[in-house]
């Protein structure tokens, strides 16, 4: 069971198990950067509902080097990278000006259609490419404290796991599909909820069973294809994606998930691959 962190230290810190070295001081030294946060508009729901982040972190595990799996656990202990996955989100409903505000746009990019990242950049509160890097920069200084490595490495975990939810590379124009208002079976919803969580949870499967079934499926070829250590790749790959998976028609059953069902798989695959290739990268380099 997560535990919340204690009342008087919730507003400085994430708290519970990672806590995290920022302080007041550093939240207020972001200055024009924080009063814009404060501004805008309200970020989309959290990529990939708590079952395809775990899937992702099961998934990823297979494919650890004994260095990443090494250095994973030197910063988590026993914590397994599909516990971690969902730390990000969970933690997103504690108290205070870091997870509230701060912390809110690092779980998605927005690359409009026809653009790539490089050309449109972050946004001046930063995002998830952004975040990643500077985790990426904490995780290899060994002298960081190991609250930081730990909030750096659970939330690192959770963002290589949302940029393969094709929403959270958002054109900017619909909140990643949060306005884009649909059924699915009947049940009002959105097209972001539709992919972070309605079409995995239709299925009925465990992260495990998911986690199994992608494994058996995969080629030499795609393994090769899916294991990019670089994020730039993986937000080209969501954007290209994206564009074919809005519905001609806001009624979605059992055609729309005929239609999606293969690159709902290949996103889930993805997210794995590219976490196992993220952390070997960055353990072997230490």
């Amino acid at each position: 069971m997560r535990a919340a962190a204690p009342a008087a230290a919730r507003a400085l810190r994430p708290g519970g198990r990672a806590g995290t070295g920022a302080t007041l001081a550093r939240i207020l030294a972001c200055g024009p950067i924080l009063l814009a946060v404060l501004v805008l508009p309200v970020a989309p729901a959290a990529a990939w509902g708590p079952t395809g982040h775990r899937i992702t972190g099961l998934l990823a595990d297979r494919y650890l080097s004994p260095r990443a799996r090494a250095g994973v656990r030197e910063i988590l202990g026993t914590e397994s990278l599909a516990e971690a996955s969902t730390w990000a989100d969970f933690m997103r409903s504690a108290e205070g000006i870091f997870w509230r505000v701060t912390a809110s746009s690092w779980h998605y990019v927005t690359v409009p259609d026809g653009k790539s990242y490089a050309e449109v950049g972050p946004p001046p509160e930063g995002d998830a490419k952004t975040a990643l890097d500077r985790f990426a920069a904490t995780l290899a200084n060994p002298t960081a404290p190991l609250s930081e490595r730990q909030l750096a490495l659970r939330f690192a975990i959770h963002i290589v796991g949302d940029l393969a939810q094709p929403f959270h590379v958002g054109n900017g124009r619909d909140r990643g599909g949060n306005d884009v208002k649909v059924t699915f079976f009947g049940r009002a919803t959105n097209l972001h909820a539709v992919w972070d969580s309605d079409l995995i949870d239709h299925e009925r499967w465990s992260a495990t069973e998911w986690a199994d079934n992608l494994d058996r499926s995969l080629t030499p070829a795609q393994l090769r294809a899916w294991s990019s250590p670089d994020a730039l790749d993986w937000i080209a790959d969501s954007a290209a994606i994206r564009p074919r998976l809005y519905p001609s028609q806001p009624k979605l059953d059992w055609a729309y998930i005929f239609a999606h069902r293969q690159t709902l798989d290949e996103q889930l695959a993805k997210g794995g691959l590219r976490l196992a290739a993220f952390l070997n990268q960055l353990f072997e380099a230490r």
